[in-house]
Order: structure tokens, then C-alpha cells, then sequence
């Protein structure tokens, strides 16, 4: 249809043009999508074979939804990408408030003007993307917000009465219809606001200070809620949810390579950035791997979730370190250090919540703690397992590498030491290059000496060897041969 020649209704009718329902014309477009075979949530990972299937299913079933998950599981994601499943344009009666249909108008305005102008009304064409509106559920949304009120100054300057609906002013949601219209964290919206949608989500009707309106508002609501604001902050009343065709549960990605997957896509970084520092894939499983830690720490509240964006701004933070590090030493690339990580604090400590026993060690010492566990739990998929009971002077794959730092004093690494500095501390520390060669031998250069770093973190993590931090950077040594020195 040539929407730049269709201005009136008459044109309209002669084009042939029919109207559908919201829920229809998303069911429509999703079918075509299901069986052309088009990915139809393009950009959301790890839900293929959970949510989306369950989404799908609610959109054919012309449901209300209603998105319940912990934070950062893309659940705002999902209902934004719904506006693809609309129509490009559509048509509405120019001038209208609530985009009515020109075949089946329902406000006064559009009836009224209709009614005057016959096929001659004006008309004019809504995109897909002004189709979608959103409501943060805050304490102090009033029904006036969402539905409307009577406006005095309408009243006034239209010399109308306060018993004429013409002085009605609409609220957001009579403003969407014809459009999707999101409800964020609506267990945070009061009980009686949240009843005021009974008639809307069941019958289409809306109630103004008395007005009793029939209005059939064509809408698509879906809401998003936070299973932890069940008992924190509030709950959706029964009623409503009866009222809400599908509750579909969202999770966190269930695998390292679907979170780097999200991280990749999602994290802000230019190509001056990527250019500048070399990220080893063992660097990017390990920032994962720490979100999985926190999910399973006794230190963070499980119930409140570790959002997706921690292991983003973790990232983002990540290159920064190595960029700043770059910059300071004055040269064009680099190549990111298991120290780098010590960048990656703040991020953390930002996005966590802490339980009692987190509190008492601290936000950082967690953040640190998680970066320690990550680095044990991906040790032994790469490297010999480090084994909890070895017997005593028993070989081990390590053995020569704990006695080379026992019989040297250890050494610094420090965060802003240059490239060559950096390698050529760690090419001292000679059992690290046999490791390598045995083990790791297909390893592309650029990492090995992350995995040379790696290699020491993991030792510590394992207690076979001590770190410490200072203000420059790292000490690592033998746990045992300094005191065994000064006997």
C-alpha cells in the first residue's frame, strides 16, 4: 500500500485497507516470520529453546504477557523487540489523541469529525516504532497518570461543562491505544492503581471521574516484574494477574559462550578500543565465569540476582585498565593481563547485593574473591588438576615451578609496568614456559603470557603459592620459604 497517496478515509476504503486488532496484526506477522523461518527476537541470546518458544506461543494466543524475572534478564529486551511484529505504518484519524482507527473510531473527536467530513477526513500514517510506549511503576503513578482526568483549564477555555466528556484529558494508556504499552516492575504500582486496569485488560472500558466511557482501547500491555518485589516492595493483586494471559519466566544465560555472547554485543566499547588492546578468549571466560561465581556465592543475595550488566560494565571497565595502561606507556597496542582484573572491582562491587556475611568482608573483598573463584573453577579445564591430598614429595605437574619460587624471593608485577617490563619478569620464571609447551602447546602467542599469569593466580587459588596486594600491583612468592628463611 502507497501510504504517501492515501490522505483520506475515501482513499482509504478505496485502497482496499482493513482493519485488524493489535493482537491480530503481532499474530500475523509473527506467523509469517515462524514459517519463513526469520529469527523473530534477533539480538536476545540464550532463550531459544525457553522463553522465546513461550512467547511466541502467547503472542499467537493474543495474550496479555507478563515478563517475570530477576534483573538484567532482558525482559524490557523482549517487550521492545515485539514493535518488529508490528505493521510498518498504520492508519489514525488526524488530529486524534488515542490514534483512532478511521474505519471503527471510538473517541468523540474522531466520530464527530468523521461524521462532518465523511471521506474527505484527514488521515495520517503511525510507524511501527511510535507504537510503543513504557511506564516505569513508581509509588506516586496516580490513575490520572494512566487513564486520565478531568482538565479545568480544557473546561475553561472550551466553556464546556464538567459533565461534557469533551473535557477529558487522556492518560497514557488511552494515549498507546493501538500500541504496546509496557509496564515496568509492576508489583511497585499501588494496589489501587493496579485495580484500575481491571476493565481495561477485560472489558476495554475506562473510567474517568465518573464518565462512564465505553471505550474498546486495542492494546497489547505487557508487564515486568521482579520476583524479589513479591515480599520487598509490593505484589500484583490477584484480580490483575487473573486478567494477564501469560506469565512467562526469563533466566540467566546458562552457559559462558551465551553470556560472552551478550557481553560482545552489549558492551560500549569503540574501535580505537578493540584496536588498541588484544582481549585472549581465556580473559573474556573468565569475566564471565565471575557473574556465574557471584550467582552461587554465599556472600550475595541469590534472591536479588546478578544482573547481565555486571559482566557489561565489567568489560567495559576491563579494556578502560589495559587502554589506560596503553596510553600511559605511550604505545599502539597491548595485550590485556589477569592484572587487569583489579579494574574490574568497581564494576562488581556496584551490582552485587550483600548479605550479612558479605557486609562483614567487605564489597571489594567479595569482588576479589569472585575473581579468585572464577580463576579455580576454569584452572583445571585448561591445566592438570591441582589435587586436594597429594602425598608427601609425590611429583607433581607443578612441582618445579613451587620450587623455583622457592629458592628465588618472588617478584612484582605491577599494573602499569610496559609490555616489556611485564614479559620479561614473567620469561624469568622459566617452569612456566615448559607448562606451556607440555600442556597449552597450541596456544597462540599473543596469550601466552596471560597464560603464564594465569597459570600463578591459579597456583594461589590453589594455596600452593602466595599473592599479595600492594598499591603498585602484585607480589607473588612460595607460601613457605620466606618463613623458612628466617628460621
Amino acid at each position: 500500500m502507497e501510504i504517501n497517496n492515501i490522505n483520506t478515509l475515501g482513499q482509504l476504503k478505496a485502497a482496499g485497507y482493513k482493519s485488524i486488532s493489535i493482537k491480530d496484526e503481532l499474530r500475523n506477522n509473527l506467523r509469517e516470520k515462524i514459517k519463513s523461518g526469520k529469527p523473530v527476537f534477533e539480538g536476545v541470546h540464550g532463550f531459544e529453546n525457553t522463553v522465546i518458544p513461550e512467547l511466541e506461543r502467547a503472542i499467537l494466543s493474543r495474550h496479555n504477557i507478563n515478563l517475570l524475572g530477576l534483573r538484567g534478564q532482558a525482559k524490557t529486551r523482549l517487550a521492545r523487540k515485539m514493535v518488529e511484529l508490528l505493521d510498518e505504518y498504520i492508519p489514525f484519524v488526524e488530529g486524534s489523541e488515542i490514534n483512532d482507527d478511521p474505519l471503527n473510531p471510538i473517541s468523540r473527536f474522531a466520530r464527530d469529525l468523521i461524521a462532518e467530513k465523511g471521506d474527505e477526513t484527514p488521515i495520517s500514517w503511525l510507524h511501527r516504532n511510535e507504537r510503543f510506549f513504557e511506564k516505569l511503576a513508581t509509588p506516586d503513578v496516580t490513575v490520572a497518570d494512566l487513564i486520565g482526568d478531568v482538565d479545568p483549564i480544557k473546561a475553561a477555555n472550551l466553556k464546556l461543562s464538567y459533565a461534557d466528556d469533551r473535557v477529558i484529558h487522556f492518560g497514557m494508556i488511552p494515549r498507546a491505544n493501538r500500541c504496546i504499552f509496557v509496564i515496568n516492575e509492576l508489583p511497585d504500582l499501588q494496589a489501587r492503581i493496579q485495580v484500575a486496569l481491571f476493565n481495561i485488560l477485560q472489558e476495554g472500558d475506562i473510567q474517568i471521574r465518573g464518565f462512564k466511557l465505553r471505550m474498546p482501547l486495542d492494546m497489547q500491555f505487557i508487564f515486568t516484574a521482579n520476583p524479589e518485589d513479591y515480599t520487598n516492595r509490593g505484589s500484583i493483586v490477584t484480580p490483575l494477574k487473573d486478567r494477564i494471559g501469560s506469565q512467562i519466566l526469563t533466566h540467566y544465560p546458562e552457559s559462558v559462550a551465551i553470556a560472552r555472547t551478550i557481553t560482545e554485543q552489549e558492551a560500549k566499547l569503540d574501535e580505537t578500543q578493540h584496536k588498541l588492546v588484544h582481549v585472549p578468549s581465556l580473559a573474556k571466560d573468565i569475566l564471565e565465569q565471575i557473574s556465574f561465581e557471584a550467582r552461587d556465592s554465599e556472600y550475595i543475595d541469590n534472591k536479588s540476582g546478578v544482573s547481565a550488566r555486571m559482566s557489561i560494565t565489567a568489560y567495559e571497565n576491563l579494556m578502560s585498565t589495559a587502554e589506560r595502561r596503553a596510553l600511559k606507556a605511550g604505545v599502539d597496542k597491548t595485550t590485556l593481563r589477569l592484572s587487569d582484573f583489579i579494574g574490574i572491582i568497581p564494576a562488581i562491587t556496584g551490582k552485587v547485593e550483600l548479605v550479612y556475611e558479605g557486609e562483614q568482608e567487605g564489597a571489594a573483598a567479595v569482588a576479589q574473591n569472585l575473581i579468585g573463584s572464577a580463576i579455580r573453577t576454569l584452572f583445571p579445564t585448561l591445566l592438570p588438576k591441582i589435587e586436594k591430598l597429594e602425598k608427601p614429595d609425590a611429583k607433581t605437574p607443578y612441582s618445579d615451578l613451587i620450587e623455583w619460587f622457592f629458592a628465588e624471593s618472588g617478584f612484582e608485577l605491577l599494573d602499569d609496568a610496559s609490555d616489556k617490563e611485564y614479559q620479561a619478569i614473567l620469561d624469568e620464571v622459566t617452569p612456566l614456559d615448559v607448562l606451556l609447551k607440555k600442556y597449552q602447546p597450541q596456544l597462540d602467542k599473543k596469550d601466552q603470557y596471560f597464560m603464564k599469569e594465569f597459570i600463578l593466580w591459579g597456583l594461589v587459588e590453589y594455596k600452593k603459592l602466595s599473592k599479595d596486594r600492594f598499591a603498585q600491583g602484585h607480589q607473588f612468592k612460595d607460601m613457605y620459604g620466606s618463613y623458612i628463611s628466617k628460621l
